[in-house]
């Protein structure tokens, strides 16, 4: 039997089609589906191989049907299958719903009664398609008056700015989920007893072979007196255990084996050993520089000056 589409054309639409179908409903990520999951690959091979198998054994049943009619019978086939498709009865059915227009010898039927200089005019209805899409258009007016205007629903612009306002909202929640996104702008000093035995830990397994189990110094600096070479506060100790001290003799970055949400405990631990003094701790280093914490500024309407240039 003729189809409408050829068989090269109508295997890869139904395929695509399938395709697509999974890659929308599946959600594999920032991967094809058939690439994350091996079940869905097995299924479109599956898929592809019957597809094209049903194409195999159709055109093969067409064939045989075809050889088995008698010369009368092929010699209507093929007369009716060199119909072009407009031609088709299929189509003057859908395109007469449609439409629903008159032929041409019709044409009297809906022929007006006044001429003008020999011009008639016919009385020919609306497309049915136009006038449900008219009727669509004041249904979805309706809506839309009762919706936005009567019921106060939210605009466009509404609607953005709530979803932005839920977005960050949805961020602030995952960031406080997401240590290891630690920065030393946003680090802050831990004092609880389960961060600060955590980085004890790290501490003991990582740092003890060169500033002691006490924080005395021994090959590195004494980490419990008020002197720091790259700076103290729980920033500058992060960002020290982070990127490493000073160029060819400082200590090593930790960044590449110790994570974000870790350093951030150890440094706060190293900051709980200040003034514990242990016994026969390091010498200060001569670089090594007085930490006094800022603190905060308050800013009154007697230390607050305009000028007026």
């Amino acid at each position: 039997m003729k189809k409408i589409l050829p068989v090269y054309v109508r295997v890869p639409l139904i395929f695509a089609f399938v395709f697509g179908a999974m890659e929308y409903f599946i959600d594999s990520g920032d991967q094809p589906a058939f690439i994350k999951f091996p079940m869905v690959g097995l299924f479109l091979a599956v898929f592809l191989f019957l597809l094209v198998a049903i194409e195999i054994v159709s055109s093969a049943v067409d064939n045989i049907t075809y050889h088995l009619l008698t010369e009368e019978q092929k010699k209507q086939l093929d007369e009716a299958q060199s119909i072009p498709f407009t031609e088709s009865t299929f189509y003057k059915n859908i395109l007469n719903k449609l439409t629903r227009t008159k032929a041409i010898e019709q044409e009297a039927d809906v022929m007006l009664d006044h001429n003008y200089d020999g011009i008639r005019e016919l009385d020919n209805v609306l497309p049915p398609w136009w006038v449900y899409l008219f009727y669509g258009t004041i249904i979805f007016g309706a809506i839309y008056l009762v919706r936005y205007q009567i019921m106060d629903g939210n605009n466009q612009v509404q609607e953005f700015q709530t979803e932005m306002q839920e977005a960050k909202v949805a961020v602030a929640e995952y960031l406080k989920t997401a240590p290891d996104m630690m920065s030393k702008e946003k680090v802050t000093l831990l004092t609880d007893a389960t961060s600060l035995a955590a980085g004890k830990a790290i501490y003991t397994a990582n740092c003890v072979a060169c500033h002691r189990p006490d924080g005395g110094g021994q090959i590195g600096p004494n980490l419990t007196d008020n002197y720091w070479i790259l700076g103290g506060g729980i920033k500058n100790v992060f960002n020290t255990i982070m990127e490493g001290g000073r160029d060819g003799k400082g200590m090593v970055a930790w960044k590449a084996s110790i994570k974000p949400s870790d350093i951030q405990k150890v440094a706060s631990y190293v900051l709980s050993l200040q003034g514990t003094n242990p016994k026969d701790a390091k010498p200060t280093e001569p670089e090594a520089k007085e930490w006094v914490e800022e603190a905060t500024k308050v800013i009154t309407k007697d230390t607050l000056k305009v000028t007026n240039k």
